[in-house]
């Protein structure tokens, strides 16, 4: 089998968007909003595939939440060795404000009111998915 990269109780997590991965370190535990709703991956996790909600991935070590990650949807794979997540937009919580959510919110509102036709709407409409759900994330766990 593969090389020594976890530490005994440790996952492999690995945070990967289009513009470059976010996060590869070992964790005790990730947190992931599923479609299905959130999960747990701990070492030993059985293998399967998820797809991803716009939320917020939490990273815990040492028994808590030391880590929050804001992701716009995407897919994440499961093994007993590793958690991945493509996700197709990812960024630290930390230092997120709700006038920042708010302002993107207002701004997908005005790009769904604008849209031209069903392509454009289909685009607005799910951005607007995302921008409603980092409010929700934002004020759900307060501002950092």
């Amino acid at each position: 089998g593969g090389g020594g990269v976890n530490a005994p109780g440790a996952v492999a997590f690995e945070l990967v968007s289009p513009a470059r991965v976010l996060v590869s370190r070992a964790v005790e535990m990730v947190v992931v909003p599923g479609e299905e709703g959130d999960f747990g991956v701990l070492p030993g996790h059985a293998p399967f595939m998820a797809r991803v909600r716009p939320g917020a991935i939490e990273i815990h070590d040492g028994g808590e939440a030391v880590e929050r990650l804001f992701v716009a949807g995407g897919f994440a794979e499961a093994t007993p060795e590793r958690c991945t997540v493509l996700a197709e937009e990812a960024f630290p919580l930390a230092g997120v404000t709700r006038a920042d959510a708010e302002a993107r919110l207002a701004e997908s509102d005005r790009a769904l009111k604008d849209a031209r036709d069903d392509a454009d709407r289909t685009r607005a409409g799910t951005a607007r998915n995302v921008a409603a759900a980092l409010v929700e994330t934002v004020g759900y766990y307060g501002e950092s």
